[in-house]
């Protein structure tokens, strides 16, 4: 017996908590993996088990739509708080409905009210006034007082370091989406530990950490960290109050099902209650979920009706996740996302499939409640996954359009078999890592910066370093490629030390307690950056080399537009001319940012992903070589350019799929519409046929797919007809994750028409 146990576990609580459990290093450390691993149950078999969805769940589901209902007819907020600083303890207990609150089975809201917005002031005053403001919600005067005077915001403190330099690429959109305003996301805590541990248990070991940290010797790093331990220490104890005002006592570990899904939920909330970041991720649970589960339906004390019940419920909660956001933020990551992401499937690293009954019953709540865009349902793809599996979620993406598939086979070897997914593709080992996430650098914009010496054509400003411009009437590729290699060392230098500069004062002023207190002390840190733009710069690049393109100039001489005769290679046809170029881009840059020093020493990574930023980046982005007009929308993340595929969706798959994985740790994000004809002609057909594409596309090292399955027509309906009771809940994947089509904004809308539709194989 481990000393941890003969400390802790040898009581009649832990006793009954663990009955049954099996392996003993988990009970020697914090180690949810081995846990897992050593009771969980592989599951080969096929959907027919399901349940349907019991009356608790059509009633609390059909209140919950009726302010969803509401909300949307209010601009897409029901209520603002405008009086609480939200905290973990600011509300007393929130139900969906007062009145059916016995029938929830689950429960815990972010404040006292469904849907309602918190009042989250720690990112910055400014931008939690003005989002409320935008709704008609006015703030109470005290509070700007209180965080410009007595309390300095994490946006202040980004603002007061800043550079000029800095602040003119900001305001240019050469970089964009940056957390300086609002919480960074992007950390997933082990939200597993509660159900597993107990409060208490996870208090002692973090009290443990604190007093190892250090010989005494006050240095930087060591007053941080002792510092860190401490707030984790008291976030632990917040949420075991927070449990505490709806009659649970989490200091125990989880002894049921019931209690397991609610102390991990708890986690949950008390991640989102105090922070608004971008990308706040559920995590990996469903296969520790089932271990519950199934230990209670073999003593006879869980049906299977009830089971999905309890999985529906947590489900529905995490729909329910919402943040008071700036009309800026919301243009960028248009929709009202959270990224709730919550994987499923995936394989262990001794070869089994981690496939659940519970990730059968996670992807059937789309079924039971409808299609959602929250959580973002994420399956860990491989060829090697059951087959029923496989045809079940095939089945559910052609349903739903709501869930995307991240290739496990390319993840696995670098993450582990444990990892989670922050945000949409990128992969953090879960209870081990933190990410610092931030922005994305917009290389079709540097690729303008080349060509007109630093200076930008939509602002006219000098914003890059002020180069030498190219002069001549056409463009020379030699020429351009080694302009735009300079141009991309400036901007590379310059990303990373933005980044640095957000993630120090994020620490500083705007810490995660509550999610870090669910990590290990001594974390593995990564660092990570993206790209927009990616598909113009290659075809831009492709024209330059193999066609004729004309320089259009101001009266300033300024090149504003290019004029390109000749044919030339398309990213995006299972052309290597073209995807040469791709695959040149992606490690150049990437080379390029690890050169630079990396706050925290954490590990460099990037991303081809752009979320629904790609409008705005649009916007800011002047005219390209590749044929797309100024203003015009980039495409979003890896995907190829608009129009440019031409051979199918086969083709524009491999194009994609040739992008190493390893220079891009933080995910290709490839999203891809297909209509239902082109992937057969029966539900059967339909399906058989999407698992091929799947197996064919992964086998090849691809990163990640996004599945929607509907055509063009459907969209001009939904858009024109909002109203329509069927695109209440009408989900559709975008880059990375998913929205209700409606709540996009027209011009997102339009954006989303505009990309390709597949209408062959």
């Amino acid at each position: 017996m481990s000393a941890m146990y003969q400390t802790f576990q040898n009581t009649p609580i832990f006793q009954t908590a663990w009955r049954g459990f099996l392996g003993s290093k988990w009970t020697d450390e914090v180690n949810v993996r081995d846990f897992i691993q050593n009771n969980y149950t592989q599951y080969d078999g096929d959907e027919s088990f399901l349940a349907a969805p019991t009356s608790a769940t059509h009633l609390l589901w059909e209140r919950l739509q009726k302010l969803q209902k509401e909300e949307h007819e209010k601009g897409g907020v029901l209520e603002c708080e405008t009086e609480i600083v939200s905290s973990l303890t600011a509300y007393g207990p929130g139900y969906i409905d007062p009145e059916l609150k016995d029938l929830e089975r689950i429960v815990g809201l972010q404040t006292d009210k469904p849907l309602k917005r918190a009042f989250m002031p720690f990112g910055g005053i400014k931008m939690a006034e003005e989002a409320a403001e935008t709704y008609g919600y006015h703030v109470n005067p005290k509070f700007h007082k209180i965080f410009t005077e007595y309390h300095k915001t994490h946006n202040q403190a980004v603002f007061d370091a800043y550079t000029p330099e800095m602040k003119t690429a900001r305001h240019c959109h050469i970089v964009t989406g940056l957390p300086d305003t609002y919480g960074r996301g992007r950390i997933v805590g082990d939200y597993r530990r509660i159900a597993l541990y107990g409060i208490d248990f996870l208090i002692h070991e973090k009290k443990k950490d604190l007093e190892r940290c250090g010989n005494g010797a006050m240095f930087d790093d060591i007053i941080r960290q002792r510092e860190e331990i401490s707030e984790q220490i008291r976030a632990l104890k917040g949420i075991q109050e927070m449990a505490a005002i709806y009659g649970f006592d989490i200091s125990r570990p989880a002894s049921n099902a019931k209690e397991a899904i609610q102390w991990l939920y708890f986690g949950y909330l008390a991640a989102v209650t105090p922070q608004n970041g971008a990308a706040m991720s559920v995590g990996r649970v469903s296969t520790f979920l089932d271990i519950y589960i199934k230990r209670d339906m073999e003593a006879g004390i869980l049906t299977e009706e009830e089971a999905q019940e309890l999985v529906d419920h947590m489900t529905m909660k995490f729909r329910m996740v919402k943040f008071a956001r700036i009309p800026s933020y919301n243009q960028l990551f248009s929709g009202d996302p959270v990224w709730a992401t919550l994987e499923v499937g995936g394989m262990g690293q001794d070869g089994r499939s981690m496939v659940t009954k519970t990730d059968y019953r996670f992807l059937h709540t789309l079924e039971n409640m409808g299609p959602s865009p929250e959580p973002n349902l994420t399956v860990l793809y491989t060829e090697r996954l059951p087959k029923n599996f496989k045809d079940y979620a095939s089945h559910i993406s052609i349903e739903t359009s709501s869930i995307q598939y991240e290739n496990d086979d390319v993840m696995r070897p670098v993450w582990g078999d444990d990892y989670s997914i922050c945000c949409c593709v990128s992969a953090t080992q879960t209870g081990k890592e933190m990410q610092f996430f931030g922005a994305r650098a917009n290389l079709a914009k540097c690729l303008l910066y080349a060509i007109n010496g630093g200076v930008d054509c939509k602002s006219k400003d000098q914003v890059g370093p002020a180069y030498t411009p190219i002069t001549s009437e056409y463009l020379d590729y030699d020429e351009v490629m080694a302009k735009y290699d300079k141009m991309m060392d400036w901007l590379a230098g310059l990303y990373v030390n933005v980044l640095n500069l957000i993630q120090y004062m994020h620490d500083k002023y705007y810490y995660e307690a509550s999610q870090m207190a669910l990590i290990d002390t001594d974390v593995r840190r990564t660092f990570a950056t993206g790209i927009a733009g990616f598909s113009h710069v290659v075809d831009s690049l492709s024209a330059i080399k193999y066609a004729k393109v004309k320089t259009i100039r101001d009266e300033n001489g300024l090149v504003v537009d290019f004029e390109t005769t000749g044919d030339f290679p398309k990213y995006g046809n299972d052309d290597d001319r073209a995807d040469d170029i791709a695959v040149w881009l992606l490690q150049t840059f990437m080379k390029k940012l690890k050169k630079h020093h990396t706050y925290r020493e954490s590990e460099p990574t990037t991303s081809i992903l752009t979320i629904t930023s790609n409008v705005v980046y649009g916007k800011a982005t002047g005219a390209l070589p590749d044929g797309r007009k100024a203003g015009a929308p980039l495409s979003p993340g890896a995907n190829p350019s608009y129009g440019a595929e031409q051979n199918g969706l086969l083709a524009s798959l491999n194009s994609v799929a040739k992008l190493p994985y390893e220079w891009a740790l933080d995910g290709i994000s490839n999203t891809q519409t297909i209509n239902p004809d082109a992937i057969g002609h029966t539900p059967e057909e339909r399906i058989n046929n999407l698992v091929n594409v799947m197996d064919g596309y992964f086998s090849q090292g691809a990163h990640h797919l996004n599945v929607n399955v509907f055509g063009t027509e459907k969209l001009l309906d939904a858009m024109e007809h909002p109203e329509k009771e069927e695109y209440a809940n009408f989900t559709i994947r975008v880059s990375g994750y998913a929205v209700k089509f409606i709540d996009l904004t027209r011009e997102q809308q339009l954006d989303v028409i505009a990309r390709t539709c597949h209408d062959r194989m």
